[in-house]
């Protein structure tokens, strides 16, 4: 995916002027546990949807019951086309041509999306592709998200090219039409990826809060968040079947990336930049790019951040009861501090010679992410890179 966007000018946002718009195709976020079984036929009503390609994992079609119960709601619907679960993580180009056979062998004219970021970044660059062969409107998507991702609210898919390299495509009509959080759909979910997926969807209200051209009603639903994220993570950890937890913290995945209308879609900041290209070269799960980066993201940013930034950042203290320290500077570290905690609570700590990381790929690594080895951050964010191996220190 792109590095992060330094060039495009973007409408000045504070909590007395800014811009904030919808995006183009979304026609409802249906929530709760159960919910699938209602909300999935009215959509397909809504959209005037005749047969459904469903999108998911191998795993998730293979080892639990989720992807048949949504097949069961579209045959009672006579809605159901197929099933493609060829998609891999990071979503290589390959599935992705697969899924398009497959769709157009079923004569299909919506997706359904089932699962975490890959199969909902795959049905978005399926569709894209497919408007660029026929020339006509692009079709629509309805997600039902079994991690806390939030790939389900960008207009953005990013997926791994033949040569192992991750890049994206972007379009306001990609972003799905319909989106249903049912917490009951969670419960098979390995642990490990939701919780890292949930330490994601934290990365992105984050970093939402200095992403340029964000208005302030969408960081005001970031810090709430965030403190959700803080509270609830570790008691879904500690009860992982209580299905009110899973469905709050669906709910905050929602709040942490808001749909919401941008001039261009890339990064939102330095960790997602960094974890874009540390995930599909060397095979780390999104999530997991975001428990190695977030919190060292955060302790730079007290260092580079502009000032406004920094208060933005430091006011998530305030938010979560904690005490200031009097300087802007030191809170900034005070919560990479407590993301770290969070992480390591939470059993996510890792390390990049975990991944086979190369040292010497650090640099390649950076300057990716920045766009550029000209960036004056750029020997910055290599140490900071060089202190996630097991010798280093946040």
């Amino acid at each position: 995916m792109s590095a992060m966007d330094t060039t495009t000018k973007h409408i000045e946002s504070s909590s007395t002027h800014g811009f904030y718009g919808w995006t183009n195709t979304l026609k409802g976020v249906y929530y709760g546990p159960g919910s699938v079984e209602t909300a999935l036929p009215r959509l397909l009503n809504v959209l005037g949807a005749k047969k459904a390609l469903i999108v998911t994992g191998k795993t998730l079609y293979n080892k639990t019951d989720v992807v048949k119960r949504v097949e069961d709601i579209l045959r009672k619907q006579d809605a159901f086309g197929a099933t493609f679960y060829e998609i891999g993580e990071h979503t290589p180009i390959a599935g992705i041509n697969r899924g398009i056979e497959a769709f157009n062998n079923h004569q299909c004219d919506i997706i359904v999306a089932v699962g975490g970021g890959s199969p909902i970044d795959a049905s978005k660059a399926i569709l894209y592709n497919l408007q660029k062969a026929s020339g006509g409107p692009t079709l629509s998507q309805i997600a039902i998200p079994t991690t806390l991702s939030a790939a389900e609210y960008s207009i953005g898919a990013g997926y791994t090219n033949e040569e192992g390299h991750k890049v994206a495509v972007s379009s306001q009509d990609l972003a799905p039409a319909g989106i249903i959080l049912d917490a009951e759909l969670t419960q098979a979910t390995p642990e490990r990826l939701w919780l890292s997926t949930g330490i994601r969807a934290l990365d992105h209200a984050v970093e939402n809060l200095y992403r340029p051209g964000v208005s302030h009603p969408v960081k005001v639903l970031c810090y709430s968040a965030i403190v959700d994220f803080f509270t609830l993570l570790p008691r879904c950890k500690a009860n992982p079947q209580e299905i009110d937890t899973r469905q709050k913290l669906q709910v905050a995945s929602w709040m942490s990336l808001w749909p919401m209308k941008l001039e261009k879609y890339s990064a939102l900041g330095l960790s997602h930049a960094l974890g874009h290209k540390l995930g599909a070269a060397y095979g780390i799960p999104h999530g997991i790019t975001s428990c190695l980066t977030l919190a060292p993201t955060i302790a730079l940013k007290a260092q580079i951040a502009s000032q406004a930034d920094k208060e933005a950042l430091a006011q998530v203290l305030h938010h979560l009861g904690q005490p200031s320290t009097g300087v802007v500077s030191e809170d900034v570290r005070q919560l990479a501090g407590l993301i770290h905690d969070l992480v390591v609570k939470l059993g996510l700590q890792s390390n990049l010679a975990e991944y086979k990381v190369p040292p010497q790929d650090l640099p390649k690594v950076a300057a990716g992410a920045l766009g550029t080895k000209d960036d004056p951050s750029f020997e910055k964010v290599v140490n900071m890179l060089e202190g996630l191996y097991p010798s280093g220190k946040l």
